[in-house]
């Protein structure tokens, strides 16, 4: 590139020195000849080229004019010298530039990516490192610091459940049932730090809640993933609460995709009706109820559906993927115990699990920030 500017930045005619249409107006180069007359104004050029000046060509005035040198031959020195810096100067320019927009993009996904916004992920991220990818032991020491129980004050008694730290100033989301028609809230992280927490918005249609800690401060969120990408077979992780367990952590895989469960959007068809807390939600799936009746007034949505172990408590908790990252939201399990009469100790895992999409739950975000009760 810089040796056909550098012929350019000479003025050459391609057709030779006949047809040079700058004849008479710059001095005439070596391809002057007894042919072609020089101008009796210019001295005949130097049988060989200057020196480059010892100063900075930089340093010099340029002009539109183009003044005559008394050698014939300075001007032409120092026009190839700025022609060949030329494209040089262009692109350390364009680099400068290119650094800069990717300094500036770089800040403004930090400001759009900041403390108190949750962390998400379209791609692989590194939650987990690589070569420890479906290591259950490396993706549980990575989430369960984003991972906390929830303790619900009922009218008749309490109820436990999980949820899944969105952002390091307390957001937090959980199920819509797990905290529905409680007197109080208190979260509590993986490190036995106790926090109370006000319900920012809740969204029954889709069983999501958004709760918030009180006063917290540099807690570890959580990174969402992409259930778009999710396929049958994936190993899973799940993180929660069960019985009040906290910390829990069990494995599997997707068993299935987009299911349809139903359940209840009735705040008077939560845990309460389930004895003060026994954790059974009640569901429904192929046209069959589960755990109890879910009542008249019910939502569907499409579950992802897991064999990992979930049971009373792990509500609101993490379904994660081999890399670390959350692709659910943990929302309903079968309960080989149905009666409403029986305790919770008779409630166990059959491998029968499901949770809410992450994308479902990234979609309604902005909805459960902005304070909407649905």
């Amino acid at each position: 590139m810089t040796e056909s500017f550098r012929r350019s930045g000479e003025y050459e005619n391609p057709q030779g020195p006949q047809g040079d249409a700058y004849q008479g107006a710059y001095p005439q180069q070596q391809h002057a000849s007894a042919s072609t007359p020089v101008n009796p104004e210019w001295p005949p050029p130097p049988t060989h080229q200057p020196a480059q000046p010892a100063e900075p060509v930089t340093a010099e005035p340029v002009t539109a004019a183009f003044p005559a040198q008394p050698d014939g031959g300075e001007h032409s020195a120092h026009a190839k010298t700025k022609r060949a810096r030329g494209p040089m100067a262009l692109l350390a320019a364009v680099a400068i530039v290119a650094a800069a927009v990717g300094g500036a993009t770089a800040y403004g996904f930090q400001e759009l990516t900041g403390k108190n916004t949750a962390v998400s992920s379209s791609t692989t991220t590194n939650v987990v490192p690589s070569s420890k990818k479906g290591d259950v032991a490396a993706i549980a020491a990575a989430v369960s610091p984003s991972v906390v129980e929830i303790t619900a004050t009922l009218s008749n008694g309490t109820s436990t459940g999980s949820g899944v730290i969105i952002s390091s100033g307390g957001e937090i989301v959980t199920n819509n049932h797990v905290i529905s028609g409680a007197q109080s809230i208190k979260v509590t992280t993986s490190t036995g730090k106790s926090y109370t927490a006000q319900v920012v918005g809740t969204d029954s249609a889709k069983d999501l809640a958004l709760v918030k800690a009180q006063g917290a401060s540099g807690l570890s969120p959580a990174t969402l993933g992409n259930s778009a990408g999710v396929q049958v077979g994936d190993t899973v992780v799940a993180i929660g609460s069960p019985e009040g367990l906290s910390g829990t952590v069990t494995s599997g895989i997707v068993s299935a995709l987009d299911r349809d469960v139903t359940v209840s959007t009735d705040e008077g068809q939560d845990q309460q009706s389930q004895g003060g807390g026994d954790g059974q939600w009640p569901f429904s799936f192929g046209g069959r109820q589960f755990n109890g009746d879910t009542g008249s007034s019910t939502t569907t949505y499409k579950a992802i559906q897991t064999d990992a172990s979930l049971n009373p408590g792990n509500s609101g908790g993490a379904l994660i993927d081999a890399g670390g990252d959350i692709i659910g939201i943990n929302s309903a399990m079968y309960s080989a115990s149905s009666s409403s009469s029986s305790s919770s100790s008779d409630a166990g895992s059959v491998g029968l699990g499901f949770a809410i999409p992450i994308n479902t739950v990234k979609s309604d975000l902005a909805k459960l920030r902005a304070g909407s009760t649905s």
